[in-house]
């Protein structure tokens, strides 16, 4: 059974960080292309952060130069550290891990920037 569960979240402060963790069980997770994803009310999902099988690294200039992925191969884990977060960066947060058409998503948590 092939598992990604997520955690970390929570409330923070504007300026303030917050790391995310998506831990995989039941892939061969190195093969995979791994990525963070939000929601928030009333908008789509959008990317936040990508980082492929083989190391290529994406992110929108929304969250350029504040938000960091990083994987863990030998503990099958993606991380995603926020920096500078903004009340604009409030929404559920999502991992996923992708192989070919093959797609898995983390269960979804919650971020909420405000004073």
């Amino acid at each position: 059974q092939v598992q990604l569960v997520q955690s970390g979240g929570g409330r923070v402060v504007p300026g303030g960080s917050l790391t995310l963790s998506c831990i995989a069980s039941g892939i061969e997770f190195s093969q995979y292309s791994v990525g963070w994803y939000r929601q928030a009310p009333g908008k789509e999902r959008e990317l936040v952060a990508l980082l492929t099988d083989n190391g290529i690294f994406n992110y929108p200039n929304s969250v350029k130069g504040r938000f960091t992925i990083s994987r863990d191969n030998n503990k099958a884990t993606v991380y995603l550290q926020m920096n500078s977060l903004k009340p604009e960066d409030t929404a559920v947060y999502y991992c996923d891990a992708v192989r070919g058409k093959t797609v898995y998503w983390g269960q979804g948590t919650q971020v909420t920037v405000s004073s």
